[in-house]
């Protein structure tokens, strides 16, 4: 007799069976969190059948709640997404050697429900395997080719950071929101990379496209979208998974046009970009005979918008912190503008000049450090069965490195909730590294985009205070401008304006 005719024949029993599949859910979750023979499991809070711990995380701000629980079960601990067990790992020591020490034990990605269905296993952010491999190769060394590091890219980026300037000069001293100047910047330092060209700000096609990835970034990092994930049963009625498809088919529309114009007047011996270079390698490939390789249309798309997404919104939201740290912090901002008049004068400012602006290079580097911009680091997941700090994990557990506890470690910064330059510099007032400043992640998946970020970074905020003096919005005191972030996937600042007072003394 089958189940249905089980329950037609004896509706009173109907009680009976939900009581026994509550019951056999409780043992299903209960018994994983029981040691396999003397292996032991990482601790954490016992989880509700179904829900999990979902009752006791915010999914708003999921890293905090994480961060929270890390101080009662230690740094290596459990917790449920629902019905998805997550290891996380807390602190610095912790996640230096899951990421580092045991790079290969830890180093595959476990991708997101809704980005798996979209990529493909393809790109360079969700992927593993052969896949990944090459992509992140291929990937690595073109960037490099086309600039990433070098001159020629340093060229690229003060040309766009000079266009960033006049678009701030035009509100004379007036405020204004930074949020689009800055992403339209930042983005077209990514298409002159990937496209071979930039784009003028008012391009209709350009400021589309940047809004829609922008988009699809805070999309990706809402609540309804995270319970996506973890039931996807309920997609149906997730309008943000709705939305989310829709600018991801436009985006890939859109691109799919640019990526066209380019093979119709491709050149070989004169690749323009990233994606010249691809369709180069694919030809070669295909005229080789070689059939089963990777190069192909779909994952061109895929990690072509992995390098939108891991190089635009980080780095642009990055700057407007820094920003809006200056305005807060006026005094702070005065040291800096004041060593480089001293260091730089009115010259355009080079890469190279870093070693000598020690105070402005800590400003920057506290300001990814409290900004936090992505207190989560995607998610991994282990290669192989590891036994890790006396705590066994099977292939395939997802693994959450918690970079939050990493930045604001109280082992590791004198004042990890504060914005504190000092961190970075020692009694003598030059520049000192800490092994605890991970922003980028670490190990095998550490951002491939780390250089060409540090990059951007250092050459517009120093160009950017140079030329002006940042000030809250008229009627608000220095003290203040609010710092907590806004929801997403990665924390931006809070809505607001500022002024950019231009210096007295104008650039040469």
């Amino acid at each position: 007799m089958g189940m249905l005719g089980f329950i037609h024949q004896y509706p009173s029993s109907v009680p009976v069976l939900g009581a026994l599949v509550v019951l056999l859910l409780v043992y299903v979750i209960s018994s994983s969190l029981i040691s396999h023979g003397n292996k032991k499991n990482p601790p954490g809070p016992r989880p509700l059948p179904l829900l999990g711990n979902l009752l006791q995380l915010d999914l708003k701000r999921p890293c905090d709640s994480l961060l929270k629980l890390s101080k009662k079960y230690g740094s290596v601990f459990t917790v449920y997404f629902g019905p998805k067990k997550v290891v996380v790992l807390a602190g610095y020591k912790t996640v230096r050697e899951a990421l580092v020490n045991y790079g290969e034990e830890f180093g595959e990605r476990d991708s997101l429900l809704i980005a798996q269905e979209f990529n493909e296993g393809h790109g360079v952010l969700w992927s593993n395997g052969d896949s990944w491999k090459e992509m992140r190769r291929f990937s690595l060394t073109n960037l490099r080719d086309y600039g990433m590091g070098k001159k020629a890219c340093e060229d690229k980026i003060t040309a766009e950071c000079h266009q960033l300037l006049e678009v701030f000069k035009k509100f004379n001293g007036e405020a204004f929101d930074t949020t689009q100047p800055m992403n339209y910047a930042v983005t077209n330092i990514i298409c002159s990379m990937v496209y071979g060209s930039r784009f003028d700000y008012d391009d209709p096609q350009f400021t589309g496209l940047v809004h829609k990835l922008n988009r699809r970034v805070q999309l990706i990092g809402s609540p309804s979208v995270q319970m996506y994930n973890l039931f996807p049963w309920m997609g149906k009625w997730i309008k943000d998974r709705e939305e989310y498809y829709r600018m991801a088919n436009l985006i890939e529309d859109q691109n799919l046009g640019l990526i066209k114009r380019l093979e119709e007047t491709l050149n070989p011996q004169m690749c323009r970009g990233f994606i010249d270079a691809f369709m180069v390698r694919q030809k070669h490939l295909e005229n080789s005979g070689n059939n089963n390789n990777h190069f192909h249309k779909k994952n061109l798309m895929v990690t072509v918008l992995n390098l939108f997404a891991a190089g635009t919104e980080t780095t642009s939201t990055t700057l407007r912190w820094g920003l809006l740290l200056m305005a807060k912090y006026p005094k702070l901002q005065d040291q800096v503008r004041e060593e480089i008049s001293r260091v730089i004068g009115t010259r355009q400012v080079q890469v190279e000049d870093r070693k000598n602006l020690p105070f402005t290079d800590a400003v920057i580097h506290e300001t990814q450090r409290l900004a936090n911009i992505v207190p989560m680091a995607l998610p991994h997941k282990t290669s192989q069965d590891v036994t890790f700090q006396g705590y066994f994990l099977k292939k395939g557990t997802t693994v959450c490195p918690l970079l939050t506890s990493v930045l604001y470690d109280e082992t590791e910064w004198e004042k990890p909730h504060s914005f504190h330059p000092a961190h970075f510099l020692d009694k003598d007032g030059k520049f000192v590294k800490r092994d605890a400043f991970m922003p980028f992640s670490a190990g095998r998946r550490i951002c491939l985009g780390e250089s060409l970020a540090r990059m951007v970074l250092f050459i517009f905020f120093t160009t950017l205070l140079q030329h002006f003096r940042f000030t809250p919005s008229p009627g608000v005191k220095d003290e203040d401008p609010r710092l907590t972030p806004q929801v997403g996937f990665t924390l931006i600042p809070p809505k607001h304006k500022i002024c950019a007072v231009c210096s007295k003394r104008p650039p040469l």
